[in-house]
């Protein structure tokens, strides 16, 4: 039900207006100035605003800029008994949606308020559409797991269960909370994200809920949170586990009722919102250590999704530097290029422990910094062992020199093989044989190091203690 706030001094305007759009089925507020209506403003966000021009005090102009100044998409239809072409074109440049002469049409009052919330929608499915355009990507992969993953998307997101997704930094847990959002219902509405880690403890109840005037030092004006912004639609609660219990406490109590207050506020304010959850920490760890809510975390993993790291999806590492290949081409207008099968095999090597954003890293580092004046030109192995060398030294032990002149021309399976063979043994004997940590600075359990050392016949003392 569309709702409508009428802003006018006279009463018995109010009260043919209230009748007649009820009976059309809207909800009406009324407010008798501008400061009523600043004031209801606080408390509801309406539809469409019917806002006369000639009131005591402030008057609708001034209404117009201060409205407009706090909620810039609001849709406000001015009236006025003695409006000129003057004031209406004032009106309108300040952005008023329409301008209705006074005494009242009936039919044009009702045609202006259609025209307002079509207008209204299709702007935000507009803003939406360009949103995900702008953000949401394909999931790339064919390895079973990923399309295990984008088969439990399209059977999760039509439905407005809560999702959590697990997973290792730089898996793609975002992508996956856009592609559940992408094609569900709420699609052409926000999709509004919050990064718990990144904002300050003091700080994360006032963007979550907003808060009113005066809450505190420096709140001039109201300041919508990002619940209320994602009314309608979906929010997603990245890095969750870094959330204070605190605030815990209060997410929960929403996704029981949909309710909240905003800071400084005892005005209760409903929300539909779905929530998208997403962490790299172990909650039930964290829930044994008293860090996380047992009740919030299983309010959350209603529908749980967990995300693989690169190195289980190893075959779809060509697919993924295609696609950036192409992606980075063209966002930094750089000739596409490709690489050679030795330089795929040193990537097919690697452990990946930053995941497909250090893939793409690396990637865009690459093409920004190699030069290439031709299209299809090949990324060779030795440009790529110099960018991972750099790569590689901040969590793991230095990749093994290689010159590419000397590189025998065989299977790229024995070419991979013995590039691991030789990355392998350099970590244990950087760690002096400690097999536990070898596979931490490789990425890898210590279950598949074991398994790697045996397959690759790959000889080792443990000289140190465990």
């Amino acid at each position: 039900m569309s709702h409508i706030l009428i802003v006018d001094d006279e009463v018995s305007i109010q009260r043919s207006l209230e009748a007649v759009l009820q009976d059309e089925g809207y909800q009406v507020t009324m407010a008798s100035n501008a400061e009523d209506a600043l004031e209801e403003l606080s408390k509801f966000r309406p539809d469409i605003i019917m806002l006369d021009i000639w009131m005591p005090g402030h008057d609708g102009i001034w209404a117009l800029e201060e409205i407009l100044k706090r909620f810039p998409n609001m849709i406000i239809v001015m009236m006025s008994g003695h409006g000129t072409i003057e004031t209406a074109v004032k009106a309108t440049k300040l952005g008023a949606f329409d301008f209705i002469e006074k005494p009242l049409s009936i039919e044009k009052v009702l045609v202006s308020i259609q025209n307002g919330l079509r207008f209204s929608s299709l702007k935000k499915q507009n803003t939406a559409l360009k949103r995900q355009v702008r953000k949401t990507v394909p999931l790339i992969g064919k390895a079973p797991i990923i399309e295990n993953i984008r088969e439990k998307i399209t059977r999760v997101a039509p439905t407005t269960g809560s999702v959590l997704i697990t997973g290792e930094n730089g898996t793609g847990k975002e992508l996956v909370a856009q592609q559940i959002h992408a094609h569900s219902s709420r699609a052409n509405t926000a999709f509004i994200e919050v990064n718990c880690a990144a904002i300050p403890e003091e700080l994360i109840e006032s963007e979550l809920f907003g808060y009113e005037k005066g809450a505190f030092t420096g709140a001039l004006h109201q300041k919508r949170g990002r619940f209320d912004l994602a009314n309608g639609g979906t929010l997603f609660l990245d890095e969750i586990g870094d959330m204070s219990l605190k605030t815990q406490a209060k997410i929960l109590r929403i996704l029981q009722e949909q309710t909240f207050e905003r800071v400084g506020g005892t005005q209760t304010i409903r929300v539909d919102v779905r929530i998208i959850a997403a962490t790299n920490k172990d909650l039930k760890s964290e829930i044994a250590k008293g860090n996380f809510r047992e009740d919030l975390f299983y309010r959350l993993n209603v529908v749980p999704f967990w995300i693989p790291p690169l190195r289980d999806r190893n075959s779809d590492l060509p697919l993924l530097v295609q696609y950036f290949m192409d992606l980075m081409s063209d966002t930094h207008q750089k000739p596409k290029r490709s690489l050679s099968k030795e330089a795929l095999s040193v990537l097919m090597a690697y452990s990946w422990p930053g995941n497909v954003r250090e893939l793409k890293n690396l990637i865009e580092r690459l093409l920004i910094l190699t030069p290439s004046e031709r299209e299809n030109c090949e990324v060779q192995a030795a440009e790529i062992l110099d960018f991972m060398q750099e790569e590689v030294n901040t969590h793991s032990p230095s990749l093994p020199t290689y010159s590419i002149e000397t590189l025998e021309v065989g299977s790229l399976k024995e070419a991979r093989n013995q590039f691991e063979r030789d990355y392998i043994s350099k970590a244990l004997q950087s760690t002096h044989g400690n097999i536990s940590k070898a596979a931490d600075c490789l990425g890898i359990e210590r279950t598949h190091l074991h398994r790697k050392i045996k397959a690759l016949g790959i000889e080792w003392t443990d000289d140190s203690i465990e």
